[in-house]
Formats: C-alpha cells, structure tokens, sequence
C-alpha cells in the first residue's frame, strides 16, 4: 500500500518531484513526524509548534499573528527583529530610538521585565534583561515567559503569538549556566515549564542541521527521550 501510495503521489507537478531530490544545498533540514502518521485522535498533549522553514517577518507582516515575543534591551536594538517589524508595519509610530528610550524607563537591575510594544497590528512583549546581567540568562528567560504566560492567560486579543528562538542574537545574546549558549531544546523547555504554548520560529542557523533529524513540536516524543537516555 505504500509503495503504491508513493508511486501514485506527487509533491510537485511533472518531473519536479525528481528534480528536487537532485537538489542539494547543504541548508536542509531533515523533519521527522512526532505522532503515528496513522493517528486520528487529537493529541492529547498540548505541544509548542516549531516554525521550521517560515519566515517570522513576512508572517507577522502577513497579519498571521497578533503578538510577538522577542528580547529587547536598553542600549542598542538596532539589529532586533523589533526594529525590523517597526519599520516594516505601516501603521507603527515606533523607531530604534524610541523603543531603546521607552525601554530603558523599565529596566530593573536584577529581575527581567517584560515591555508592551503596540505597534498597532502586533503587540510586542518584549523581554528586557536586567541592567546587572550582561547577557539574557536561561533564567532569565524561564522568568520572563512565566510573566508573559500570565499575560496570554484569557486573553483572545493577544492571540496567535509567536516566539523568535533567542538564539544566535546580537545584543541580547543568551546564555545558559555554563556561560555558553543553551541548546534550542534547553529553550524549548524553559519556554514550555513556564507555560507557554505558542509557536516559536527556528534559527536561520539550524538550515545547516542536515545530520540531526528535527520535530515539528515541544515536548518531543516520549521514544526519542528513551534513545537520548540510553533504551532502544
């Protein structure tokens, strides 16, 4: 039947399905289900969707979001995606300049703060680090998406929200309690124990993750926890 199935079906029109597999890069991916293809029932875990392949900007350009979660900080946004989508939205009044000045009234020296943008078609919650930290931390972020959650709960009109991965930034680099960047799962998690469900966007950095097979959603599946574990 599946081979069958596969002989029958076609991604692309004419010879393009083998074309395409003629193509190779070297920015791939390799996205592996997390559910018995068979599976009908809804899944009774609630997941974090991954936006593999999707473009965060031209998305929240799109309208297909009405909130956005990113860093911010109060010296320099000038490379944020906050920036990016400030410029890029019609009908935002806000600037680098006047998102770092209007930042810089509520940072905190050792608690992360979590600063509303309305940049009319999307609400940016934007979390600020401390002004002791030199780098966003893991806990940082776990604090951070524990407020922003209580700010989603109930609340239709912030909703779809998606999430940039705070990985590979600029300013607002992120670190994990070994000084060094986290891994995206170790993100995933914090993002998840802290009660967030929403979409998160992957880095452009992880098209070059050919070798490592990748999930659409958080929490992976229980049979890859296994195998990390040590089981068969």
């Amino acid at each position: 039947m599946l081979e069958t199935r596969l002989v029958d079906c076609h991604i692309y029109e004419g010879s393009g399905d083998d074309l395409a597999g003629q193509m190779d890069t070297g920015t791939h991916i390799t996205l592996l289900p997390d559910v018995q293809l068979s599976q009908r029932e809804p899944d009774a875990t609630e997941r974090i969707r991954i936006m593999w392949g999707q473009r965060l900007i031209d998305d929240l350009i799109a309208g297909r979001y009405r909130a956005l979660i990113c860093a911010v900080n109060a010296v320099d946004n000038s490379h944020g995606i906050i920036n990016s989508l400030a410029q890029q939205l019609p009908t935002s009044q806000w600037n680098e300049k006047s998102i770092t000045e209007y930042a810089k009234h509520f940072v905190q020296p050792n608690s992360v703060t979590v600063v509303k943008f309305d940049m009319d078609r999307v609400r940016v919650l934007g979390l600020l680090r401390p002004s002791q930290h030199e780098h966003l931390t893991l806990a940082d972020l776990s604090c951070g998406f524990r407020k922003i959650s209580a700010m989603l709960r109930d609340r239709p009109d912030r909703l779809p929200v998606a999430s940039v991965s705070f990985l590979s930034a600029r300013a607002n680099k992120l670190i994990g309690p070994s000084g060094h960047e986290p891994s995206f799962e170790c993100v995933l998690e914090a993002m998840y124990n802290a009660g967030y469900r929403g979409d998160v966007y992957a880095a452009p950095w992880m098209w070059e993750s050919a070798q490592a097979c990748v999930f659409p959603r958080y929490p992976f599946p229980d049979s890859f926890k296994h195998m990390c574990e040590g089981g068969f």
